[in-house]
């Protein structure tokens, strides 16, 4: 019986197969085979199979759950500066108007979501145009921090996007590079090599993001040429004092003439109000010949919040909150009076609200062209305002203050004040402010002070000849304007004056003629008191 047992389990055990020795030729692999199949028994991979990701890895998962972070906090913070725009929180106002730091955060979150696009296909082309944005934006930095009216003007807000929008692109340079290294690993790991090649949608998805990577850089080289000019702007000498008013939230310009001579004459200042641009901007020059030659006694003005060398105000800003922004600099400066004052456009509603609060101090009002508050609905159009804000947003570019420094050898004055003064970004977000008050705060404000003014107040008119024959409208508006007291002295209108009145000679010595009439009334009284 046992050896019957032995034999079952003899024939139950297989025969030893014969060991097989193969010679070594051009064919046998010289590494062993790679841990995927070699462990696993499976073939490798074919390196177009979705499972070859670099994704595989936690580490790089990581970096992509900490890129989408930033993208939210960056798109948070971009609504933040949006809002920002149009109503100003106690500590979120930027005095030089808010559009760089709107800017870099939009560039920042370009960059991610431009990164999480190409993630898994990173390229050595975009790596190098990354690191150039990088050193830019540096420089940027470095720019901001070193003009010291500069960074006054971006304030916390727009120094904070500055390194934000730098720390997103050096983000971006060490992202790329980690998951550059991460799909070579799972390469040769799934697949046994690592793959040189890209497949047609790989190479799409490269070249799309690199010629978006490129546009980002053309950006960040107009951000750069921007800030540049604005800090050498920075070092225009600014006639006059600059005055902190509503608790130190921001500064505005004024200047006063020093005392004359005529000792009578001096006894009444004339006070000049810019129209749609700063005094500085023509109407200066009348007021210094008339200062020099005698007809006037002395002069001061001011820019208003936005306008020449006058910080950005907090949103909303209307013309009465304005006004109050002009009595408290005045009096920091120790102007009290009185003021015959001198309007331009629509200077003339900030001077119809600021002569309406100031009561005995004002002896007289010249308006130049004025702009009626029946054109206000005009002004405050949400088509205007939504023209202006877009501008804004495209300011730091500075596309055509670029072109125009470089090709038409355009000044710092022209920026300032001058001619290219409608491209500065503060006054952009002057008129931004000015269209949205404009129905709902200053119309009001308007009409009250069309009530409280006294009707006993000289008054002179002088308007564009131009203006009135070409526009019906505008003829009954300026009609309108000599009815604002019982006492008009004179209306002028000047044939071939365009709105700028004092550009043409026949408007020019008009404007002197009536102002030194007026000097003449509030010197010596000529019957009139408040």
């Amino acid at each position: 019986m046992a050896s019957e047992a032995t034999d079952s389990h003899s024939r139950q055990q297989p025969l030893p197969q014969p060991t097989m020795y193969y010679e070594p030729d051009e064919r046998t692999r010289l590494l062993p085979t790679s841990t995927h199949h070699g462990v696993s028994g499976q073939p490798p991979l074919d390196i177009d199979d979705p499972a070859v990701t670099p994704l595989n890895l936690w580490s790089i998962r990581f970096l992509r759950y900490f890129t989408i972070t930033f993208l939210v906090v960056a798109c948070g913070w971009w609504l933040v500066l949006l809002v920002t725009m149009f109503v100003s929180p106690q500590g979120f106002h930027s005095r030089g108007g808010g559009w760089f730091a709107f800017g870099y955060t939009s560039l920042a979150i370009g960059i991610l979501m431009l990164l999480l696009f190409s993630f898994t296909t990173p390229s050595r082309a975009e790596e190098v145009v990354q690191s150039i944005i990088a050193v830019l934006l540096l420089v940027n930095l470095i720019i901001i921090l070193s003009a010291p009216g500069l960074k006054e003007e971006e304030g916390w807000i727009g120094l904070g996007s500055a390194i934000f929008v730098l720390g997103v692109t050096l983000w971006a340079v060490c992202v790329d590079r980690s998951v550059e290294w991460g799909k070579k690993e799972e390469e040769e790991r799934l697949t046994g090599r690592a793959e040189t090649r890209r497949s047609l949608r790989e190479w799409c998805s490269v070249f799309s993001a690199l010629t978006i990577m490129v546009v980002f850089l053309v950006i960040s080289v107009l951000f750069t040429g921007t800030l540049s000019l604005r800090a050498y702007d920075q070092s225009l000498e600014v006639p006059g004092k600059r005055v902190w008013v509503e608790d130190r939230n921001y500064q505005v310009h004024v200047y006063c003439t020093p005392e004359h001579g005529d000792k009578e004459k001096e006894n009444v200042t004339v006070f000049l109000e810019g129209g749609e641009r700063a005094v500085a901007n023509g109407l200066l020059d009348w007021a210094n010949e008339n200062y020099v030659n005698g007809t006037i006694g002395r002069f001061c003005y001011w820019d208003r919040p936005g306008y020449g060398f006058s910080d950005v105000a907090p949103s909303p800003l209307s013309a009465g909150m304005a006004a109050d922004a002009l009595s408290e600099a005045l009096a920091k400066v120790d102007e009290k009076g009185p003021f015959i004052l001198v309007a331009h456009g629509i200077g003339s509603i900030y001077t119809r609200i600021f002569a309406s609060r100031q009561g005995k101090s004002i002896k007289g009002l010249m308006l130049i062209d004025p702009l009626h508050e029946s054109y206000l609905p005009d002004v405050g159009s949400s088509g205007r305002g939504f023209f202006m804000w877009f501008r804004g947003v495209i300011s730091p570019l500075g596309l055509e203050i670029l072109f125009n420094a470089i090709f038409k050898a355009r000044s710092r004055e022209d920026r300032i004040f001058g001619r290219s003064s409608y491209l500065n970004a503060k006054t952009i977000k002057a008129k931004l402010q000015e269209s949205l008050a404009a129905n709902t705060f200053t119309k009001p404000e308007v009409t009250t002070s069309k009530a409280i003014l006294s009707r006993k107040m000289p008054l002179v008119v002088v308007s564009s000849g131009e203006g009135v024959k070409r526009d019906r409208r505008w003829d009954q508006a300026q009609k309108e304007s000599t009815g604002l007291t019982d006492n008009l002295l004179h209306w002028d209108v000047v044939n071939k004056a365009g709105h700028k009145v004092w550009e043409t000679a026949d408007g020019w010595n008009v404007m002197s003629k009536r102002i030194g009439k007026l000097v003449g009334v509030a010197t010596k009284g000529d019957g009139f008191s408040n």
